[in-house]
């Protein structure tokens, strides 16, 4: 019988602990093996046990979260990730925990209606397993524990498939970059390395709300390239980054020799919103072989079929490799699905990035 995922729940609030477990626990992949307060009780329960996963919230009594965090990452390595209020003000805090070695961030439970339960359960497990699964603690054993995702949307909820017939290729690129657990410390990465005279990028990195204009905000002060959370019907420019906003769909359009985004709201697409399926057919539909996409480190299959349509439709398509991602999920169903034209490592997208804009 394959072992479930051993997952700690660390949180100063009894409610958000209850509520963290039943979501959990009703997954068969997971098992909760205990709860803390604080971290002081955390490290008692992990001498006794160690987790696969710890869920750590950032504000909490005797110890804040980034500082334990670090210590952990310093001398016990366990995947953790960052279980945090809606709160805006505290966005950049969760940047560090990023930088201090956190897998991912996902919003504490809202239980306001149905919908916001379930989409919240399929989010957070899904996140759970994810962070299971990366290199930071990578186990022979941790794809099995992975269950069959339950049937999920696909991106004809928002457009429908390309139809071919797009618009010749011209000189102005667009690169739409698709990235999920492990992306936010690999796209600074690739952002940093790149010159002012880039083509315009667009970006769906998998994020909770609020949180994506942390990223973006934190991106720009540290990039030559200008960064910035999109807004509906901002235009896709030359040295700058769009990232799509969390909770929101973004997709690439075209009006005349001008390409633009636009921001929607709709249902979980490959269980993500946004979604980068949605990004990568929208760019297949509006900028045909004039596109690049890139799909990088990440946990389901989110992307692959768009970036197979991108290269229906005369674009270069990339894939991260294995070696470089934390999670070799998105690339991996790309690149099985024959969607990805070059596989290359996380230190070589910027190169490629400025050779095809100087197309």
């Amino acid at each position: 019988m394959t072992k479930k995922i051993h997952v700690l729940i660390i949180d100063d609030s009894a409610s958000v602990r209850q509520t963290l477990a039943a979501i959990l626990t009703s997954d068969p992949a997971i098992e909760v093996i205990g709860t803390a307060a604080d971290p002081f009780a955390a490290a008692r329960r992990i001498a006794q046990e160690t987790p696969d996963v710890i869920t750590l919230d950032v504000e909490m009594p005797r110890m804040d979260g980034i500082t334990f965090l670090r210590k952990l990452m310093s001398q016990h390595p366990i995947p953790v990730v960052i279980c945090s209020s809606l709160v805006e003000d505290g966005s950049e805090t969760l940047m560090q925990a990023l930088e201090a070695g956190a897998v991912d961030v996902i919003l504490k439970p809202r239980v306001d209606t149905r919908q916001m339960l379930l989409e919240a359960q399929v989010r957070i497990c899904d996140t759970v397993k994810a962070a299971a699964g990366s290199r930071l603690r990578r186990r022979a054993e941790s794809v099995a524990r992975l269950r069959t995702p339950e049937p999920k949307l696909t991106a004809d909820v928002i457009m429908p498939p390309p139809k071919g017939g797009a618009m010749a290729k011209t000189t102005e690129r667009v690169v739409c970059i698709g990235a999920s657990t492990g992306g936010t410390e690999a796209l600074r990465e690739v952002l940093e390395a790149l010159p002012l005279d880039v083509p315009g990028i667009v970006i769906v990195q998998h994020m909770p709300e609020k949180f994506t204009a942390a990223f973006a905000r934190r991106l720009d002060s540290l990039c030559a390239v200008s960064v910035k959370e999109a807004e509906d019907g901002d235009t896709v420019l030359r040295g700058q980054v769009l990232i799509a906003p969390g909770n929101r769909h973004m997709l690439l359009q075209r009006s005349g020799a001008r390409y633009y985004v636009a921001v929607k709201d709709g249902p979980l697409v490959s269980r993500h919103r946004p979604s980068v399926d949605v990004l990568f057919r929208s760019a297949a539909h509006s900028a045909g072989a004039n596109a690049v996409g890139i799909i990088m480190t990440g946990m389901g299959d989110d992307g692959a079929k768009g970036l197979l349509e991108m290269q229906q439709t005369g674009a270069l398509t990339l894939a991260q490799d294995e070696e470089s991602c934390v999670v070799f999920g998105m690339p991996k169903e790309a690149i099985a699905l024959g969607a990805a034209s070059k596989v290359m490592s996380l230190g070589a997208l910027p190169a490629e990035i400025v050779r095809v804009g100087r197309y």
